[in-house]
């Protein structure tokens, strides 16, 4: 019998789907207040991503 696995965590955004979440981030931000926290994390993410969906050069 095949059993499908559950992942452990929440799936990474695609590098698109994070650098979405940054123009959103910062268009929306209130009272001009700087979202350092939230915007380090989604640069973490962009960049994550984008290493995972670039293949290395032959």
């Amino acid at each position: 019998m095949h059993k499908t696995l559950t992942p452990a965590g929440p799936a990474r955004p695609s590098a698109a789907e994070a650098n979405e979440a940054i123009r959103h981030l910062v268009e929306t931000r209130v009272d001009g207040e700087w979202p350092s926290e939230a915007y380090e994390f989604l640069l973490a993410e962009w960049a994550e991503a984008s290493r995972a969906e670039v293949s290395p050069a032959l």
